[in-house]
């Protein structure tokens, strides 16, 4: 059996690592969790299925089914998985075009798109494709859900004021829309909204962990009850269809699901990229090992599940999962225990449905959106870097004025474009010895203003030299000549390179014959044994000669000194390099030893 097919197997088997892990104290523990999170997640489930354009109880079979199975093939001890805002505005984007929100049609849809949405999600956890995520700039994620955001509550805004207009179109379109009937606006779904999202606002500032939105809903019905309820034009949710989720088979046309395609794309990406932020966060503040493959390979299982359960497209709950680890979870039995309890709760709360008003829920929906908008997250990445503002600002400019799945592929793409120029652009360096601390250091000429040697250009390349690199640094290296002048010996350090491939062999066989072509010494620097293998394998050491490829900058220097012109060394003022003392002229300071550049310590880099 190939070790592949191993691998595969033991991500399948239902008997997971972390069973070992379940005592008697850590049921405890977890079951008092499970029950905090599904008290929770009852109104979120209701509100993130309205979001997705699907009928309320979709919400919480997805927060029973898909959470129960990820929980088991998961990689993280303490992640909830269910239904997201996120998701649910993607899942409504990619079906409203192909069918009416809340439709027999829209339902059917939901239900491929979401086994699509597995299968993806479970070969490409099987394929280990769970590193390629970690390409994908956190930027992306950011814009993508204050794009989200945006839409989900120009969305909610109809229902919080009492309007029945059409819906469909972007934010913008929906808030014009909302602008232009705002007149009409029913002052009693106005209270009940303030009064639901006061509720909230209060609950949250005295405890987090009290249930908010349950209580919120409470308030908003009461508030409803008050003022009439019908007689006031008030509208109120449909009872729950059903409280225990149906085994059903998704219509698999292959015309279907050629059109949903795209969208089961753009569902699976937006899922992964959150279980697995989710995922590591949580795992690096435990200090507990985490998979991403085998994330991948729970995720997918958990959406192919809840295809056939009538569940939509979930993915890893930032909020459930912090109300899990917060409560003294210690197991995926947590997550297990929350599924069984909502379960069990929908037997009692399936009656009260009818009694909550829709501007309740839409004013939850409101806070909800108002909560994915990472403001402080946005400031920091404005402030520090241009190129991942870059990725911010396309990601959510796309999803505003296009389509949300669409803004995926532009800040997937525009973070890939990013790398790629800055694998591109690695910085050159001009070095020269400096004293700290009794030690020899080499610095940067520039930053440092250091003395050059006339004779012995000293360079250092940090990052890859690859196909994509060498005209870059072929033009700063032409930059460094003119402002220098050409010299009589070179040392070129690779120590900062970490991928040489056969462009960047080429690049340094031709610098190295170019200057020997003029009567020029050429000394190379690489000592690990990557690097080696790599400059012996693409034949620079047969070209440059095995004498002149070093591990230390000590050894370099004092073969490129070897080789300088004596006369010239006789009338230099400079002789910045201890291995001067054996040439004609002044005498020097006794040298201080070499310091190897100490780790993390920014190497010398190009003006």
């Amino acid at each position: 059996m190939s070790p592949l097919l191993q691998k595969s197997l033991r991500r399948l088997s239902p008997l997971r690592p972390w069973f070992r892990d379940v005592s008697a104290d850590s049921l405890r523990d977890d079951a008092l969790a499970g029950l905090t999170n599904a008290a929770i997640v009852l109104p979120q489930g209701v509100a993130f299925a309205i979001i997705a354009g699907l009928p309320p109880e979709y919400g919480l079979f997805t927060a029973i089914v898909v959470c129960a199975v990820a929980a088991v093939w998961g990689a993280s001890m303490v992640m909830v998985s269910g239904p997201t805002t996120a998701i649910s505005a993607v899942v409504f984007t990619t079906l409203s075009q192909f069918a009416p929100a809340g439709t027999e049609e829209f339902v059917a849809l939901a239900l491929v798109l979401t086994l699509m949405v597995g299968a993806l999600q479970l070969l490409a956890g099987l394929a280990g494709m769970g590193g390629l995520i970690a390409f994908v700039s956190h930027s992306v994620v950011i814009g993508f859900t204050a794009a989200a955001a945006l839409l989900i509550a120009t969305s909610q805004l109809s229902g919080a004021l009492g309007l029945t207009i059409a819906g469909g179109g972007g934010a913008f379109a929906r808030f014009e829309r909302v602008v232009a009937h705002s007149a009409e606006a029913n002052l009693s779904a106005v209270v009940v909204s303030l009064v639901t999202l006061a509720t909230i606002l209060l609950v949250v500032r005295i405890d987090k962990r009290i249930p908010a939105y349950i209580l919120a809903l409470f308030t908003g019905s009461l508030a409803a009850w008050l003022l009439g309820g019908d007689a006031s034009d008030l509208k109120f949710f449909q009872p729950l269809a059903s409280v225990v989720p149906a085994v059903a088979v998704p219509d698999l046309s292959l015309s279907i699901m050629g059109e949903l395609f795209p969208g089961a794309v753009a569902v699976a990406f937006v899922g992964l990229l959150e279980a697995i932020s989710i995922g590591k966060s949580f795992a690096l503040r435990r200090g507990e090992r985490y998979d991403s493959n085998q994330e991948i390979v729970g995720q997918g299982l958990s959406n192919m599940a809840g295809s056939f359960l009538q569940s939509y497209a979930g993915s890893g709950s930032f909020t459930r999962s912090g109300l899990n680890a917060e409560s003294g979870a210690r197991t995926p039995m947590a997550a297990l225990f929350a599924a069984a309890m909502l379960l069990a709760g929908l037997f009692l709360v399936a009656p009260l449905v009818r009694f909550v008003p829709v501007a309740a829920m839409a004013s939850i929906i409101l806070y909800v959106a108002f909560k994915l908008v990472n403001i402080a997250e946005i400031r920091h990445i404005v402030t520090t870097s241009r190129s991942e503002t870059l990725i911010l600002l396309a990601t959510f400019l796309t999803g505003v004025l296009s389509e949300l799945d669409f803004a995926i592929l532009v800040g997937v793409l525009v973070s890939l474009a990013v790398f790629i120029n800055k694998s591109a652009r690695p910085s050159i360096g001009v070095g020269a010895p400096m004293e700290k601390d009794g030690r020899r250091v080499f610095r940067n000429v520039f930053t440092y203003n250091l003395t050059e040697c006339p004779q012995i250009a000293n360079l250092r390349i940090e990052g890859p030299l690859f196909f994509g690199s060498v005209e870059h640094v072929d033009e700063k290296f032409r930059e460094i000549e003119d402002h220098f002048g050409r010299k009589r010996g070179t040392v070129l350090n690779l120590k900062g390179v970490g991928k040489i491939d056969l462009t960047g062999a080429d690049f340094i066989i031709t610098e190295c014959r170019t200057a020997r072509r003029r009567g020029q010494d050429y000394h190379l620097i690489a000592s690990h044994k990557s690097a080696r293998d790599a400059l012996r394998r693409l034949h620079v050491f047969e070209a440059v000669g095995a004498d002149h490829v070093h591990f230390t900058k000590s050894d370099a220097i004092r073969h490129a000194v070897d080789n300088v012109d004596d006369e010239i060394c006789r009338n230099c003022t400079a002789r910045i390099f201890h291995e001067c003392a054996g040439k004609p002229g002044p005498r020097v300071q006794e040298p201080a030893h070499d310091e190897p550049r100490t780790p993390g310590e920014a190497p010398f880099n190009a003006r």
